[in-house]
């Protein structure tokens, strides 16, 4: 399925959270035979089959859970979309030291290149047409 992750994390930071808050629907946030990708999935069959091009928070996480309190329900095919989340993203420690160690390792190897780049180089060789002086020619 071709989505934003970012989208995927907030639907599923969303459910997580109101599982933690609400036992009857941690329960069905907990069926083994459900799972984030096919929630998404749900949700933009859903809102593809709307004809709507915007919605709510709350009009998209109602469907997803939804999707988690119903048992027979169809998810449809994967959808190849792209989908924007109009709200920032926090991220964990654990996301923010991987994202800082990428960062340092693209400056290093961009640094590398620099300095193999300047080796490379060729020199540009002088060629001068030395004239001979008058010491040269013996007279």
């Amino acid at each position: 399925m071709k989505t934003t992750d970012h989208f995927k994390r907030t639907i599923q930071a969303y459910l997580e959270q109101r599982a933690a808050e609400d036992k009857l629907f941690a329960v069905a946030y907990r069926k083994e035979d459900k799972n984030i990708d096919d929630c998404v999935t749900y949700i933009l069959n859903e809102v593809q089959r709307s004809g709507c091009n915007g919605f709510t928070d709350g009009e998209v996480y109602s469907m997803a859970v939804h999707y988690y309190d119903e048992d027979d329900i169809e998810v449809g095919n994967p959808l190849s979309c792209q989908v924007m989340v109009n709200h920032t993203v926090e991220l964990t420690e654990e996301e923010k030291a991987e994202a800082r160690k990428r960062a340092v390792e693209q400056y290093q190897q961009a640094e590398l290149r620099k300095m193999q780049e300047r080796n490379k180089k060729p020199t540009a060789k002088q060629e001068t047409n030395v004239q001979p002086s008058l010491f040269d020619l013996g007279l």
